[in-house]
């Protein structure tokens, strides 16, 4: 039985990493969040230890390791706000544990290389959530593009849009410096989807960019992408929002939609069971997706005419 931690335990996601340590046969010893509304640990580990400050949660899981009755954390479950990763990566690391962490793994392409420096020093590991990759219709799909060898590239529209209130703007979600903006914060996810099955980035523009809101293209290896990311909940189709349904996800291939829409349930499980089994997704195969998004967001809004349905309508 491995030993977790985690940071964010109050946090939208956290269910889904507790699901996946119980569910894989481990227990949680220690959590850390600002907020206490923690009562999900009830659910899960009724008997881990519980912090709002990051300095007794540090000195606790420093305790564990150096007293000689503590039994030390084989792993740190990172599920905080974007701008804490790298910290609470660092803090795994510095505590002889291998880090677990959430989308995106740094909001910053520079901490990448302090991090793999860490991560050699330290012996230990460096893993990221890369759930999409583990679905069971896309790893089809991969697998059908690379038996093709060399193609023609295909025309490739993927289109996502969700609701988010009035507190999305006013969270750290809503502040760029903290989240790295709708291309970070939701749109990774996707992007590292679109590099693992039509490789590298070529040429990427920007077309639009506001705070709800973001378009551009991208020239990859073996597709031509247009991109569109909204929390705008105006943008959803009518007919999604009259059925009550406030988000819209679209991924089509030369005009044939890419169904993904189902078998999330278990995915963040399945991460963790490639981890635990000695696989699993660290820092350099983060890194194309991180590079990519850092130069979206530090990238001038250009005319063209390759745009996005959305801007054409």
């Amino acid at each position: 039985m491995k030993r977790f931690a985690m940071t964010g335990v109050a946090g939208f996601v956290a269910p889904r990493h507790l699901r996946a340590i119980r569910d894989t046969g481990n227990t949680l010893i220690a959590g850390l969040d600002p907020h206490d509304s923690v009562g999900l640990l009830d659910s899960y580990f009724p008997e881990a230890n519980f912090f709002t400050s990051f300095e007794r949660f540090e000195r606790h899981l420093e305790k564990q390791r150096f007293q000689s009755d503590g039994e030390p954390v084989d792993y740190l479950s990172v599920c905080s706000p974007n701008y804490l990763h790298d910290t609470h990566i660092r803090l795994a690391l510095h505590v002889g544990a291998n880090a677990i962490c959430e989308k995106p793994l740094v909001i910053n392409t520079w901490n990448l290389q302090s991090l793999l420096e860490l991560e050699a020093k330290s012996g230990k590991r460096v893993f990221t959530v890369l759930q999409l990759r583990l679905l069971p219709i896309l790893i089809d799909l991969k697998q059908q593009l690379e038996a093709q060898g060399r193609r023609e590239k295909a025309d490739v529209v993927l289109t996502y849009m969700t609701r988010r209130g009035r507190w999305y703007h006013t969270s750290w979600k809503g502040d760029e410096e903290k989240s790295g903006g709708l291309a970070m914060n939701i749109g990774i996810h996707f992007f590292d989807l679109l590099m693992w099955l039509f490789g590298s980035t070529v040429h990427s523009e920007v077309h639009l960019v506001k705070p709800d809101k973001m378009a551009g293209a991208l020239n990859l290896e073996w597709a031509n992408v247009r991109w569109y990311l909204s929390v705008d909940s105006n943008d959803i189709p009518v007919e999604q929002r009259q059925a009550g349904k406030f988000a819209y996800r679209s991924l089509t291939m030369n005009g044939q939609a890419i169904e993904f829409s189902d078998g999330f349930t278990d995915l963040h499980t399945h991460v963790y069971e490639d981890i635990l089994a000695g696989k699993g997704y660290g820092i350099e195969v983060a890194r194309p997706s991180i590079e990519l998004v850092h130069s979206i967001r530090h990238g001038e809004v250009v005319t063209s005419r390759n745009l996005h349905p959305m801007l054409v309508r």
